[in-house]
């Protein structure tokens, strides 16, 4: 029995040992940090302890600068995130070796925030955790309401974007509703920061009072 007895405590000394490990990685995962920078609506930078980590937010992807409403969704998440301490749950290092994490900020996760406003997608090859299903509603809820990047009939994703799977969204004109001039999307215009109102024909957008851009000429 005693060799039993041996390999017995062996195993169970292995699993103490595999345990605590277990537990040290997931304490590791957990990570405070101040925001000191925000590239895009997905992507910002923490200083952690003296070191500057560059976050890509898990399980969303948000538009590219030079796509409908990136710029809006960066500024978002700068008002929400920049200069303060947030929280990081590291899920992953990507194959760029960046920290790929969801951010806490008073309680809210600017990764879901983002999905409920309208400034980004939920990314169905990468969001696999049980909050992605809740993110799906979310993401459905700013479609139904058509809210942000919704707003559009058919926005592009980013991940196809990326691919150069765009197209000009011809026929989609947005409204400054301080200057009511309304843009064309080739405008460099068109994403202004009062240009919210969006109108599917030129003719709606004279017909609401708006003016054509004397720039784009739409």
């Amino acid at each position: 029995m005693k060799p039993f007895r041996i390999v017995l405590s062996l195993i169970l000394a292995l699993l103490f040992i595999s345990a605590d490990i277990a537990l040290q990685t997931v304490e590791a995962q957990t990570q405070t940090g101040k925001v000191v920078g925000v590239s895009d609506g997905d992507t910002v930078t923490i200083l952690v302890d003296k070191t500057q980590v560059r976050v890509r937010l898990y399980g969303i992807d948000a538009p590219e600068g030079g796509q409908d409403f990136g710029r809006r969704a960066k500024e978002f998440a700068s008002q929400m995130v920049f200069g303060k301490i947030v929280t990081m749950e590291v899920m992953d290092i990507d194959r760029y070796g960046m920290t790929v994490a969801n951010i806490l900020v008073d309680g809210k996760s600017l990764n879901e925030e983002l999905v409920k406003a309208g400034y980004a997608w939920v990314y169905p090859q990468y969001c696999k955790i049980p909050v992605c299903k809740e993110w799906y509603q979310y993401e459905a809820e700013a479609r139904v309401q058509k809210i942000g990047l919704w707003s559009h009939p058919n926005p592009i994703p980013p991940w196809d974007f990326r691919r150069g799977k765009h197209r000009v969204s011809t026929g989609i004109y947005h409204g400054n509703t301080r200057s009511m001039v309304f843009h064309q999307s080739t405008c460099e215009h068109f994403n202004c920061k009062n240009c919210t109102e969006v109108f599917q024909r030129r003719e709606d957008a004279l017909k609401a009072g708006y003016r054509p851009c004397g720039g784009c000429r739409p």
